[in-house]
């Protein structure tokens, strides 16, 4: 069986947030068993699975990624949507578009210390489209 659902996840600011509660506050109750499969519906944000509980590690990966990704390159042709744009589609390229999980027992199997994040990379990226796939 599949269950399917679109919602939007509020606008953020640039940075890696912990989005686990809003995920499932737009999905029904989790099946037994099964796989949920999350998928953003943009190209300069991503989804990945990290660290729940120091917000040290959010702050981390904002700097990690803001140095291997800079903005202002002299090569970058694709700035016309701001200084922010092409580094934030390289930063999604490298993190993905979609993260899954497993479902046990009625809740999300993750391990003890992962949650999901958004990871937005515009500095005004606005509300995120998801589309979350329940497989059971």
């Amino acid at each position: 069986m599949v269950s399917q659902f679109e919602f939007f996840l509020k606008a953020r600011e640039r940075g890696f947030h912990l989005i686990t509660t809003e995920i499932l506050q737009n999905i029904s109750p989790l099946p037994e068993k099964g796989i949920l499969t999350l998928f953003i519906q943009h190209t300069s944000a991503a989804l990945s699975i990290n660290e729940n509980t120091d917000p040290e590690v959010r702050i981390d990966m904002e700097n990690i990624f803001n140095r291997l990704i800079k903005e202002n390159e002299p090569y970058y042709i694709h700035t016309y949507e701001g200084d922010d744009d092409m580094p934030a589609h390289a930063k999604s390229v490298i993190i993905g578009s979609s993260v899954t999980v497993p479902i046990t027992k009625h809740k999300l199997n993750l391990g003890t210390w992962q949650g999901l994040y958004l990871c937005e990379f515009r500095n005004r990226g606005g509300v995120r489209k998801i589309v979350a796939t329940i497989l059971y």
